[in-house]
């Protein structure tokens, strides 16, 4: 399909779409309520449900209800709104229902404002709701990874019969970008196996429940979720390295919208000299924690930047291990860090751990004379002219299989 223009709610709306789900339940909240807008437009054409809830505490109910009957369901919403469908989504991962949540995060604590953050981030890996659970957490970084971390998100939910939540900070979802979609308008839809609730004639019945009073049967539900955990774990992790290919002195760490920041501050900054790789996960949670280690290694010292006041930064030690310092330069509140800024901490930095910038190897001037004049074969003009014109690959998306 040929690339369209599109505002990131609006994409990831039709993400969902072609991913097969034609069964929405939301609740409208900035900066994420063009999701809604888009798919009560777009779902009805389609045949498809669109109900919108009286509060984010019923829409997480509705999706428990949709997924459990064997329905591909999604819901969206912002930071306050994912906080009250936080009780709904511990039932969902209890009764191991695939649902997709988006979170396009603003700004907090509280009712905090409408412009783009990330302090969602331990929210979404670490402390969603009650009880010894695990979201598959995804973040992108751009529109088009928004549309396909959504498909890849109704994937893995249904692969591993877990919830999974795509996070993106409110710039995700009010800018436009050129994006891709698959080409088939509609994805088939869910199969509901041998555990969804269809009806149990001709069958033994099924039971989709979350609730256990007998503490040994709660014991080994919580077993068999954790075991389940470490499966995804081993499976599901995927990440970027940025210029990590070549030694390096500093080690970025940044997700989401973030990283692209510290790229454009990483090629300012190499063009003086100064030698920055930027280690990116795609998934949060599973955290690629060995990847990180092995960059961390290379790096004489590592800085986290995000837009919140240091939640990946406890990851980021974890994956160290204490090896290296570990510095930190966030924003909050919605404000944006800009390139400037995160060049003008990378400078205090290298200043602060001693690390000069390298000096530019000079060749020696050549007397230029009719002895020393060259002459080039044409073929060999052809491969340096050819070489130059390649833009070297800075960039590698990994994932650990």
């Amino acid at each position: 399909m040929a690339r369209v223009l599109m505002k990131g709610n609006e994409a990831i709306g039709e993400a969902a779409i072609r991913a097969g789900c034609l069964h929405f339940f939301g609740y409208p909240i900035t900066p994420q309520s063009e999701v809604p807008e888009y798919l009560a437009k777009r779902l009805p054409e389609l045949g498809g449900q669109y109900v919108q809830a009286e509060s984010e505490v019923a829409a997480s109910n509705m999706i428990y209800g949709s997924a459990g009957v064997g329905i591909r369901v999604l819901t969206t919403s912002s930071s306050p709104g994912i906080s009250l469908m936080a009780e709904g989504i511990s039932y969902i991962a209890a009764c191991e229902l695939p649902v997709v949540i988006v979170n396009i995060m603003r700004s907090g604590p509280g009712l905090g404002g409408i412009l783009p953050a990330q302090s969602d981030y331990l929210q979404a890996t670490k402390g969603m709701a009650h009880g010894d659970f695990h979201l598959i957490v995804l973040a992108p970084s751009s529109v088009q990874e928004a549309v396909d971390m959504v498909i890849l998100a109704f994937e893995l939910a249904e692969k591993y019969r877990n919830p999974t939540m795509v996070i993106g900070d409110g710039m995700i979802g009010q800018m436009m970008e050129p994006v891709e979609f698959p080409d088939q308008e509609i994805g088939p839809p869910l199969d509901p196996g041998d555990w969804a609730l269809t009806g149990c004639k001709g069958r033994e019945k099924r039971i989709v429940n979350s609730l256990y009073l007998d503490p040994e049967e709660c014991n080994q539900q919580n077993i068999r979720l954790e075991k389940k955990w470490e499966k995804i774990t081993k499976a599901e992790q995927r990440w970027e390295e940025y210029k990590c290919d070549k030694p390096y002195d500093l080690l970025i760490c940044a997700f989401g919208m973030v990283s692209r920041i510290c790229k454009t501050a990483i090629d300012s900054l190499s063009e003086e000299g100064y030698r920055i790789g930027l280690f990116r996960p795609m998934t949060v949670n599973p955290f690629p924690y060995d990847a990180c280690a092995k960059l961390v290694k290379k790096s004489k010292r590592v800085l986290d930047v995000e837009m919140n006041m240091g939640q990946m930064i406890q990851d980021v030690r974890l994956a160290a291990e204490g090896s290296k310092p570990i510095e930190f330069f966030g924003k909050a509140g919605g404000v944006v860090p800009s390139p400037d800024e995160v060049i003008d901490e990378i400078r205090k930095v290298m200043k602060k751990a001693g690390i000069k910038k390298p000096k530019k190897k000079t060749s020696p001037k050549k007397k230029i004379g009719t002895a020393a004049k060259k002459k080039t074969s044409k073929k060999t003009a052809k491969k340096s002219a050819a070489k130059s014109s390649g833009s070297p690959k800075r960039s590698k998306i990994r994932r650990k299989r």
